[in-house]
């Protein structure tokens, strides 16, 4: 059975999640015992955060990245790699933090962000702790090469929240642009993880880049995907306030199709609406959406890259580890929320 198998062959969200659970289990221990501060405002608002559920998913797929190499060598996950995993959701949870307060938002995963509870300067500060704390984690393992990998990724994730910044209510943000921003904002954290999973594993070069260009392309495809939902779901199921992309005037593939496909009258339309992040401007933005068949248009894109990450496993043994990396490939595009 070949690495791109028909997806009724792979397991589903909860089966992988059931076989990443032990791993799971040691790392929220570990996350929740290296968040421990004397500020009792970083205690309440790191919990906040940390604890208000979520897949995990960045952390879960360093760890299934090691054990994918580890079932090959018949090698279990070491605590190295929870440790690694632990430092990935502190920095994807800092970003998090970031963006709520750049993006003025006000919910998140069905619930008031951090800054909405306890004000921007507090997440912002917060934010930077986790940060800081991330590298604390990482150094403790005495591998530069690790430490590389990460500096250079959160260093990439920076240029990625200014490159965003630079197009927000730029109407003219095109679909490169847009890619561009979403390889350094969410990709290239995802390929950092499966990365460093089989760097810990003890992979050679070759398949080391292998799991980086899978974690890249699933990045991709999770948000392209994030993406569509935003102008195809509702605010119950997608945990946050449906437009708000609109409202906040980032350029989405959908959005981005729709402009390149309209006429001039109602690309003249959506420029205003851009321009001005006027979610009222909502269902005429729907409307051109539909009209052009671009959430169709991003599905097939998250799709293509979706299909590029399983084929980038094509070299690895066929085990439980593999298949839920397979099978994430499949629910990053086939999922409501």
């Amino acid at each position: 059975m070949t690495a791109s198998s028909t997806s009724n062959a792979l397991p589903d969200l909860k089966a992988i999640q059931a076989l990443a659970s032990a791993d799971m289990a040691a790392l929220d221990s570990l996350i929740r015992q290296r968040l421990a501060s004397d500020v009792v405002l970083i205690n309440q608002i790191a919990e906040y955060i940390i604890g208000a559920g979520g897949k995990r998913l960045r952390p879960m797929l360093l760890l299934l990245a090691a054990g994918a190499l580890g079932d090959a060598q018949g090698k279990g996950v070491g605590g190295d790699a929870h440790q690694l995993a632990a430092v990935v959701e502190f920095i994807h949870t800092s970003t998090l933090l970031h963006d709520d307060v750049v993006d003025e938002s006000d919910l998140r995963r069905g619930r008031k962000t951090a800054n909405a509870v306890w004000g921007n300067a507090a997440s912002v500060l917060v934010g930077d702790f986790l940060y800081s704390r991330s590298f604390q984690l990482m150094v403790e393992l005495e591998r530069m090469d690790v430490q590389k990998i990460l500096a250079d990724t959160t260093n990439t994730i920076a240029e990625g929240e200014v490159l965003q910044l630079l197009h927000v209510r730029n109407p003219d943000t095109d679909e490169a642009a847009y890619l561009r921003v979403i390889e350094r904002k969410t990709a290239i954290l995802f390929a950092a993880a499966t990365r460093l999973g089989a760097l810990l594993a003890g992979a050679d070069a070759a398949t080391q880049q292998a799991l980086h260009d899978y974690g890249l392309n699933l990045g991709y495809a999770f948000q392209i995907a994030d993406d569509v939902l935003d102008y195809a779901s509702n605010a119950v199921t997608l945990g946050k306030n449906l437009g708000d992309d609109l409202a906040e005037g980032k350029m989405t593939l959908p959005l981005i199709h729709a402009m390149a496909h309209s006429d001039d009258a109602t690309r003249a339309e959506l420029r205003r609406i851009v321009e001005h992040g006027d979610i009222d401007g909502m269902p005429a933005a729907l409307a051109a959406i539909d009209a052009c068949n671009s959430l169709a248009y991003s599905r097939q894109r998250a799709m293509d890259y979706a299909r590029a990450a399983e084929d980038a496993l094509a070299g690895l043994a066929r085990g439980n580890h593999t298949a839920a990396l397979l099978g994430l490939a499949h629910h990053a595009v086939n999922r409501d929320h």
